[in-house]
């Protein structure tokens, strides 16, 4: 039987007039951008998160500090890449993913108002 591992991501950021909206790695256009320390793009950090999550291995935070520099701004893509050589480096490979972007305009909450935007994460890795 092949070990499985389980990951679930979360995030989410800030939208501000006049950023970049990036997410999944394709800017989008929009008058409101996400703010963070890298690109701010949710998808690919809540990826991050899952993978890192399966593998037991700590959390964005942990590998790509927002207290370094040297990730600021950075594309997130980079980051996934780094992950990804951890994930193999661990011989383990993607079974799945499964990503949910809230990102609409009910009338409620933080998400509704355009004040953000959170996604989760769900991954399965197989050894």
């Amino acid at each position: 039987m092949r070990n499985f591992r389980i990951g679930h991501g979360y995030d989410v950021h800030k939208l501000e007039k006049g950023k970049k909206f990036i997410i999944g790695g394709i800017e989008i256009d929009h008058d409101k951008g996400a703010v963070g320390h890298s690109d701010a793009d949710v998808v690919i950090h809540v990826i991050c998160d899952a993978f890192l999550g399966a593998l037991s291995l700590g959390d964005i935070g942990k590998h790509f500090p927002d207290t370094d520099n040297k990730y600021k701004g950075i594309d997130s893509k980079i980051l996934l890449q780094k992950v990804m050589k951890l994930v193999r480096e661990e011989k383990y490979q993607i079974s799945n993913v499964d990503v949910t972007i809230l990102l609409q305009k009910p009338k409620l909450g933080f998400v509704g108002r355009e004040e953000g935007v959170a996604a989760h994460c769900v991954c399965i890795l197989k050894q």
